[in-house]
Order: structure tokens, then C-alpha cells, then sequence
């Protein structure tokens, strides 16, 4: 079989947004005298489950808060944060060899499209990707689910034997085998540590991909 196409993950593994996020909840919660789990934090990257920080933070401190302004703080915060942010090594390399070489590219998040076009506008990027696929696209349904990855394989016009996906999450790798494809891992400080047991590689960052050895996954 022939690689035809590349299907990347967004955050986290194009752009760290996971981490300026981990920062501003952190911040946020330590204003009001308590720390984040880790943990908790961990098991809702690459996903849209999980109970509501704010629901969470309530509990810690034991009280109601002003959730809007609390909330509004945050985001400008995050977004302060992402706007220092740089795409990940070896990714752009990547992503410009891969588009070279003429194979289709998509990305499939969890994340809404108006979010990755924001960002991969930011990046130079956008222009590269043939179809951009989020929850939005997919009726809210985002990964483990495999929809996000299902319908990119479909606007790309590729099977799942002739791609592969790229991600740095459990959840994210989840979605990608649901949906068929030979996924590569690239955690990052966050998702260190995860389950990538599935994956068929793992490597530290971009750097040390080249299209020859991805190819030679759906080989």
C-alpha cells in the first residue's frame, strides 16, 4: 500500500496548547488556594468528557464563585499564554515535506474548526492542509470517538490503509486505531507517560520522522 495522506492531531502536537491551558487552570485555581490534580488534568487531554473545571474548582474551595468572570479570566489568560507559543519541532519541517511530496493533509481535533484555523492562520500553516475536520464538523462528538478521523479520511478521499495519523494523546491514539489507521505518537510533557502501547511508533518529537518512515507504516 501507498501513503496518500497524513492526518494530524492539533493540539498538542501541532501547537502545545495543552500546556499554556495546564498553566492558566493552574493559576486560577491557585488564586483561590488550591492546586490542580495533574491527573485529572491529564485524563481530559484530546478529549471533550470530563467534568467542568469550574464544577471542580467549586468543590475544591467549597463555595459558589462569579463563573462568567472567573471563566473570562482564564481564557484571556490561556490565550496570552498560546500567543507565546510557537509550532512544535519538526512539525512545520513536516508538514511542508509532506505537502511537497503532494500527499493530502488534514487535521482531525477535538478542538472546533474556527479554533484550528485561527491558529494555523497564526502558524503559516493553513494553506497546507486540505480539510481541517472538528467536533463542530461531527456533531459535538469528539476522540476517543473515531468521527473526527472517519471524516477526515473522507474529505481527503483516502482509505484508512493508505494514511497516517499523527497524535499525543491516549485518547487521540484511541481514535485514530478506531478509525483504522497505523498512528505514530509524539507525547509530549503532558502526556508523557500515557498508555501509547497501540502505536505503531513513538518518537520524541517530529524531528525524527521523515515520509520514508512513515510510508513504510502502511507498507
Amino acid at each position: 500500500m501507498t501513503l496518500r495522506a497524513i492526518v494530524f492531531d492539533f493540539d498538542g502536537l501541532i501547537l502545545d496548547t495543552e500546556w499554556p491551558e495546564f498553566q492558566s487552570l493552574s493559576e486560577t485555581f491557585d488564586a483561590h488556594g488550591h492546586r490542580v490534580d495533574m491527573e485529572w488534568f491529564r485524563a481530559r487531554i484530546g478529549t471533550v468528557s470530563g467534568a467542568d473545571w469550574l464544577e471542580e474548582l467549586e468543590a475544591a474551595i467549597g463555595e459558589t464563585i462569579d463563573r462568567d468572570a472567573v471563566r473570562a479570566a482564564r481564557l484571556r489568560r490561556h490565550h496570552e499564554l498560546i500567543a507565546a507559543e510557537d509550532a512544535l519541532p519538526g512539525i512545520t519541517d513536516l508538514i511542508d515535506a509532506a505537502h511537497a511530496a503532494g500527499l493530502g493533509l488534514a487535521v482531525a481535533s477535538s478542538s472546533e474548526v474556527p479554533w484550528l484555523e485561527e491558529h494555523l492562520t497564526r502558524l503559516g500553516l493553513h494553506d497546507r492542509f486540505d480539510a481541517l475536520v472538528g467536533r463542530d464538523v461531527v456533531g459535538g462528538v469528539g476522540k476517543p470517538a473515531p468521527d473526527v478521523y472517519l471524516a477526515a479520511l473522507d474529505r481527503l478521499g483516502v482509505g484508512a490503509s493508505e494514511a497516517v495519523a499523527l497524535e499525543d494523546s491516549p485518547h487521540g491514539l484511541a481514535a485514530a486505531s478506531a478509525a483504522g489507521l497505523a498512528c505514530v505518537a509524539i507525547p509530549n510533557r503532558l502526556t508523557a507517560g500515557g498508555d501509547f502501547s497501540a502505536a505503531a511508533l513513538v518518537v520524541d518529537s517530529a524531528h525524527a520522522l521523515t515520509l520514508d518512515t512513515l510510508a513504510a507504516l502502511v507498507a
